[in-house]
């Protein structure tokens, strides 16, 4: 299980309206991802799932059941790994079992398994500070596995990394979801990222969010970026989205003139 639906939510920030009216359902072991314009509330969006923020109106909900804050059924990789500078990899990896109350034999287990999953077992014992940055995120991606959530939610988790890097761990991330079948909900800025990783792309307004368009990504993987296939599926999605920039700008201007 780990499906999440919204339904008819709204979140305001003082007179700021983030999201408006959103509902979208987000079925078992899909892989969905939020993009649109800079700004739009798609993060906002995703720690209403994790139960980081709470809607003003309308309802967040996995597998029928209303979210009221954070949970072990989700997991969350955040922009910034996060990761705590003091503990080795390996124990940061077994965080969230500490929080849980696991015993510390198991729990060692569970995050060499998970550490092992994403390719990084030789080095459990190394410090933060030693790895690179696409193995930071890697261990950020074991931490939120390995209470083993129903749902993946993950926020624009490559934006740092080099386009080289960010291609390999895409791949990474890719076998982590076959073989764990995690519903994942994923927020990006790159329709490059999108189309490469989805099921679904949700293409979201100009704040306040709403849902423009939902695109089927039909393509065979392994994908090719160069293909016209995905190069048909790309422009689609920039003529989406580049709209609802475009939109942003003229009420920005609007504003100031006001």
């Amino acid at each position: 299980m780990g499906n999440l639906e919204f339904r008819n939510v709204t979140k305001r920030f003082g007179t700021l309206t983030a999201v408006e009216d959103f509902s979208l359902r987000i079925e078992d072991d899909e892989f969905v991802t939020l993009i649109g314009p800079s700004g739009c509330g798609k993060t906002t969006v995703l720690r209403m799932a994790a139960g980081l923020v709470t809607p003003d109106s309308g309802e967040v909900l996995e597998d029928g059941r209303a979210i009221t804050g954070p949970g072990k059924d989700r997991g969350m990789v955040f922009q910034e790994c996060a990761l705590f500078p003091w503990r080795n990899v390996r124990r940061n990896v077994e965080f969230g079992l500490e929080l849980m109350g696991m015993e510390k034999s198991e729990r060692e287990k569970t995050a060499l398994r998970y550490l092992e999953l994403v390719g990084l077992s030789n080095f459990a014992n190394s410090r933060i500070s030693e790895l690179s940055g696409g193995m930071k995120q890697r261990v950020g991606i074991a931490r939120a596995l390995a209470p083993e959530p129903e749902a993946l939610l993950m926020d624009e988790p490559f934006g740092s990394l080099d386009a080289m890097t960010r291609n390999l761990i895409q791949d990474q991330l890719l076998e982590i979801w076959k073989k764990t079948r995690k519903t994942i909900l994923f927020v990006t800025h790159s329709v490059d990222e999108a189309v490469y990783l989805s099921q679904k792309v949700v293409v979201l307004t100009a704040r306040p969010a709403r849902i423009k368009k939902v695109v089927k990504i039909e393509l065979e993987r392994p994908r090719d970026r160069t293909g016209p296939e995905f190069a048909a599926v790309r422009r689609e999605l920039l003529s989406l989205v580049g709209s609802e920039v475009l939109k942003a700008r003229r009420e920005e201007e609007g504003a100031k003139e006001g």
